[in-house]
């Protein structure tokens, strides 16, 4: 069976504690509170790869998208060169829901989408 390639859906790591230097490379590490005040700003960083990513002209992240819960937040567009793949976005949560989750996707030029995603308790 052939292996799927980095275009075919959303790439995601199979197993956090052992991965890949593509892996390492691309996901979304997420740097936020693990509970939020409902109505309160909390900032959330975002960071591609434990293992720094080109930002060359062949070679780069493109775009990163934010959602919290079933809210679309943010895309922060990239240029190669003249940017880092690293964001800090200010998000608030309203109290509909005790837990969201915020969903990191971001687009490398050659190998596709990759995301990382992270519950979030929302507190009164």
């Amino acid at each position: 069976m052939a292996e799927k390639g980095p275009f075919c859906g959303i790439n995601k790591p199979q197993d956090q504690a052992n991965m890949t230097e593509a892996e390492k490379k691309h996901t979304p590490w997420l740097d936020c509170p693990d509970t939020v005040k409902a109505g309160e700003p909390f900032q959330v960083t975002i960071k591609v790869g434990e293992i720094p990513h080109p930002m060359e002209e062949g070679h780069h992240i493109q775009w990163i998208e934010v959602s919290f819960g079933q809210n679309f937040n943010a895309r922060i567009d990239l240029t190669p060169v003249f940017t880092r793949p690293e964001v800090t976005v200010t998000l608030v949560k309203q109290s509909a829901h005790k837990t969201s989750t915020l969903r990191v996707v971001e687009r490398c030029n050659l190998h596709g989408l990759w995301e990382a995603t992270k519950e979030i308790t929302v507190g009164e």
